[in-house]
């Protein structure tokens, strides 16, 4: 029987989360009691770069790394 959580690697320490979770539902845990919003901050799993939009679409796994900072912008 496999449990019923999974834990992932923030620049905030260890989260867990149920398992079944993407990386948005990690974003929304991570970004509560903050002023910042969801749309206004990029991730990262495992190193590699993630959309806003393809959040949900990204299952997490047990000791995944999450890494959520500002977007880079240049002009």
């Amino acid at each position: 029987m496999s449990p019923a959580t999974l834990t992932i690697h923030t620049d905030r320490g260890p989260l867990s989360l149920p398992v079944g979770s993407t990386l948005a539902d990690a974003v929304d845990l991570l970004l509560q009691g903050s002023s910042r919003e969801a749309n206004a901050i990029a991730t990262a799993l495992n190193g590699e770069f993630v959309a806003r939009a393809a959040r949900a679409d990204h299952a997490l796994h047990d000791g995944d790394t999450v890494l959520c900072f500002s977007p880079i912008t240049g002009g």
